[in-house]
C-alpha cells in the first residue's frame, strides 16, 4: 500500500477498505461518479487528505478520500469510455470498420447489457451527430443480429445482451415463445420466429411442437377471442410457408374454414386485428365463401367503420367486383342509408366515382350527420370534417345540379342545427362560389323569395329574438364606435384594427340578416291540443322496432327545438318528416347508423305545452338605429 495512504489510515481518517480502493484510484486513473459521471483523477493531495478529480462539467474538483472512496468507480484502460478519452480516433474508425466490436465493448463496460438509449449517450455527440446515429444503428443491428452472439430484444426499452456460450439465437427465440403464458405474447414470440426461421437447423424438432402448441391455443380461444385465434393461425401458415419440413396437426384448422364459422361475428372480428391482417382475412373471403362472398363483403362494409372500409373496395375492385359495388353504394346514396364512414371514403375518393358525385350524395351526407348528432351530440366525426376541411367537395357535388337545388341546400344550411355559424356561413360561400346568383340568400341586399313559415317554440323563438335585439343594441353599435376608433388611427392600409374591426362588421351585418330572415318567417306556438290521431307536431311517437322488438320514443317539436340528449327532435329532421302524417300501427322506414330499419308506430301522446308567454315582435327603434348607422 502507498505509504501516505498508510500514514492516514494509522492516523484514523481513512479506513483500510477505502485506502485499499484508492489504492485503484491513483492519478491517471479514469473513473465514474453516479452524479457527476465520467472523469479522470488529477491528483492526490493527501496532505489535505484529499483527491483531485478532472469532470467534464467539474474540473479539478477536490473530495475527501473516504468519500472519494467510497464513490468512485474505478475504470480499466479497456473500458469504452477511457478507449474514448484516449484515443477517440481509434473508436471512430471502429465505428465505421467492425460496429459490432464497438457495441461488444460497450456492453462489457456496462456489465454485459444496455439498452439502444444507453448505447446512443455514449455516441451522441463525439462519435456520431444525431442523424449519423440513426444511420449507424439501423446498420448495426441487422450486423448483430447476424453475428449471432448479441441477443436482441423485441421491444426496444429492453436491454441487448451479450449472448452466453453455447445459447444460439434459435433457442432464445424458442425460450421467448415457451416462456409466453398469454396468447399475445405468443404471436409476439412466433412472429419472431417467422423472421429468423433460417436459424433453426433442425425444423423437426425445434419448432414442430411450437406448431403444435399455435394450433392448440387457437382452437381455446376460438370462442372467447376469435380475433387471436386468427392470428395464430396466420402465423402458423406463415411458417409453414416458410418451413416446408413442418406439418399441421389440426387438418381442418385453416382461415377459410374460420371464416365460414365465424361469418356472423366478422364485423366485430376484424377491427381488432392489426390493418395487414385484416387485409389477409378480407383477401381470403371469396376461398372460404364462394359466390356469397361478394354479399358479404358489402355488408361489411355497409356496417362497419375506419379502415375495412377503405379495405373493402380496393378487395372488390381487384377481384373485378365495381359493378357490384357501384350499385350498392348508388343504392345507399339514394336511400341515405350509407353510413357516416363510407360517405367519407367516397368523398376523399370521389374523382373514382365521379357519376355519384351528384346533390343526391349531399343529402345522404346530411341525414347521416344528423343521425351521428342524435347518436353521440357534439361529436366531431370524419364525415363533418371532411365536409367543412375540404373546400372544394360542395362545388363539386353541386356544380353539375340546377340552381334550384342549390338553393334547397342553402336553406337547409342556414336551417341546420349541424353547423356553428361561422362553419355555417363558409359552407354558404362555397355554394355561393359556384352559383353566384344565390349570394342574395346571404346578403340580403335583394328581396328573397317567400320561404315556407317555421313552426317554433315560443321558447326558442324568444332566445332568437333576444339574439337579435342583443346584436343590434349592443354588437353593431360596439363594432361601429370601434370602426370610427380605428379610423381615427390613419393610414387605413395598414392599419390591422381599422380590418378587423370591418370584417367583424360584414359577420354581424349577415347575422342580422339570417336572424331577420328567420324571425320573419317564424310562426310560435306551445304546441297545445296536438292532432294525435296522427303523428304531427307537438306530439310524442314511441317506435317499436320490428326486428327486435325494442321501443323507443321521440318528442317532434319545432325547428329550433331541438336536443338529442333528450330524444326531442325537430320537425324538419329526417326522422321528422318520415313519421309526419302517419299512424297508429303504420310501419314506416327509417335510416339508422347500420342501414335501414322497419319501424311500427306504437303510440302518439301530446307533448308537455311550452309555457313561455308568447315574446313581442323585435323593436322597431332598434332596427331603426342600426339602420341609420
Amino acid at each position: 500500500m502507498d505509504a501516505e495512504l498508510e500514514k492516514l489510515v494509522e492516523a484514523g481518517k481513512l479506513s483500510s477498505k477505502a485506502a485499499g480502493q484508492l489504492e485503484k484510484l491513483k492519478p491517471g486513473t479514469f473513473c465514474l461518479h453516479k452524479s457527476w459521471g465520467f472523469g479522470r483523477v488529477r491528483e492526490w493531495n493527501l496532505l489535505f487528505n484529499q483527491v483531485v478529480i478532472d469532470f467534464a462539467s467539474k474540473k479539478s474538483h477536490p473530495m475527501q478520500t473516504q468519500y472519494a472512496a467510497e464513490n468512485l468507480t474505478p475504470l480499466a484502460p479497456e473500458h469504452f469510455l477511457a478507449r474514448k478519452a484516449t484515443d477517440l480516433a481509434s473508436i471512430k474508425n471502429l465505428a465505421r470498420e467492425n460496429p459490432t466490436a464497438l457495441v461488444r465493448n460497450i456492453l462489457e463496460s456496462l456489465d454485459g447489457k444496455a439498452t439502444a438509449q444507453q448505447i446512443s449517450e455514449w455516441l451522441f455527440g463525439d462519435v456520431f451527430t444525431e442523424a449519423e446515429w440513426k444511420r449507424w444503428w439501423e446498420s448495426t443491428k441487422k450486423a448483430l443480429k447476424a453475428s449471432g452472439a448479441f441477443s436482441l430484444p423485441a421491444k426496444k426499452t429492453d436491454p441487448i445482451q451479450i449472448r452466453g456460450e453455447g445459447v444460439s439465437h434459435a433457442d432464445e427465440l424458442i425460450a421467448a415463445f415457451n416462456k409466453a403464458r398469454q396468447p399475445k405474447q405468443q404471436i409476439t414470440a412466433l412472429e419472431q420466429i417467422i423472421k429468423f426461421h433460417e436459424q433453426f437447423k433442425e425444423p423437426e424438432k425445434q419448432l414442430q411442437p411450437i406448431i403444435v402448441t399455435v394450433e392448440n391455443t387457437a382452437a381455446r380461444n376460438q370462442k372467447i377471442h376469435p380475433e387471436l385465434a386468427f392470428e395464430l393461425i396466420m402465423g402458423r401458415d406463415d411458417l409453414l410457408a416458410r418451413v416446408p419440413r413442418v406439418h399441421t396437426t389440426h387438418i381442418g384448422l385453416t382461415i377459410s374454414k374460420l371464416i365460414l364459422e365465424e361469418e356472423n361475428r366478422l364485423i366485430s372480428i376484424l377491427p381488432k386485428l392489426p390493418a395487414a391482417k385484416e387485409k389477409r382475412i378480407l383477401q381470403a373471403l371469396p376461398s372460404a365463401l364462394g359466390p356469397n362472398w361478394t354479399e358479404r363483403a358489402l355488408g361489411l362494409m355497409q356496417g362497419s367503420h375506419g379502415r375495412m372500409v377503405a379495405q373493402i373496395p380496393r378487395i372488390l375492385n381487384e377481384a373485378g367486383q365495381h359493378a357490384e359495388l357501384r350499385t350498392t353504394l348508388e343504392r345507399s346514396v339514394r336511400e341515405h342509408s350509407a353510413t357516416s364512414e363510407m360517405l367519407a371514403w367516397l368523398c376523399n375518393e370521389r374523382e373514382s366515382w365521379s357519376e355519384l358525385v351528384t346533390p343526391d350524395l349531399l343529402g345522404a351526407i346530411f341525414s347521416a350527420l344528423e343521425r351521428e348528432q342524435h347518436n353521440a351530440p357534439g361529436r366531431a366525426s370524419k364525415l363533418h370534417r371532411t365536409l367543412v376541411e375540404d373546400r372544394q367537395l360542395l362545388g363539386d357535388i353541386l356544380r353539375n345540379g340546377d340552381v334550384g337545388l342549390a338553393r334547397d341546400v342553402m336553406r337547409r344550411l342556414q336551417l341546420s342545427p349541424l353547423f356553428d355559424e361561422l362553419t355555417k356561413r363558409s359552407l354558404l360561400a362555397r355554394i355561393v362560389k359556384v352559383h353566384p346568383e344565390l349570394e342574395s340568400m346571404i346578403t340580403g341586399s335583394q328581396a328573397e323569395e317567400k320561404a315556407a313559415p317555421l313552426i317554433v317554440s315560443w321558447s326558442s323563438l324568444e332566445k332568437r329574438k333576444a339574439e337579435y335585439e342583443e346584436l343590434v343594441k349592443t354588437k353593431i353599435p360596439e363594432n361601429s364606435r370601434e370602426i370610427a376608433l380605428a379610423r381615427s388611427y390613419g393610414d387605413l392600409s395598414e392599419n390591422f384594427e381599422f380590418k378587423a374591426a370591418k370584417q367583424m362588421q360584414s359577420v354581424l351585418l349577415r347575422r342580422k340578416a339570417e336572424l331577420e330572415q328567420m324571425l320573419h318567417n317564424a310562426r310560435g306556438t306551445s304546441f297545445e291540443n296536438p292532432d294525435t290521431s296522427r303523428v304531427s307536431i307537438g306530439t310524442i311517437v314511441t317506435l317499436r322496432n320490428a326486428e327486435t322488438n325494442m321501443e323507443e320514443a321521440y318528442t317532434i317539436l319545432g325547428a329550433w327545438d331541438g336536443d338529442p340528449d333528450r330524444h326531442i327532435i325537430s320537425y324538419q329532421t329526417a326522422i321528422g318528416q318520415a313519421l309526419l302524417g302517419h299512424e297508429i300501427g303504420e310501419t314506416v322506414s327509417l335510416n339508422t347508423e347500420h342501414g335501414t330499419a322497419q319501424f311500427t308506430i306504437a303510440s302518439i301522446q301530446p307533448a308537455t305545452p311550452d309555457r313561455t308567454p308568447a315574446p313581442s315582435p323585435p323593436s322597431e327603434s332598434a332596427v331603426e338605429a342600426v339602420i341609420a348607422k
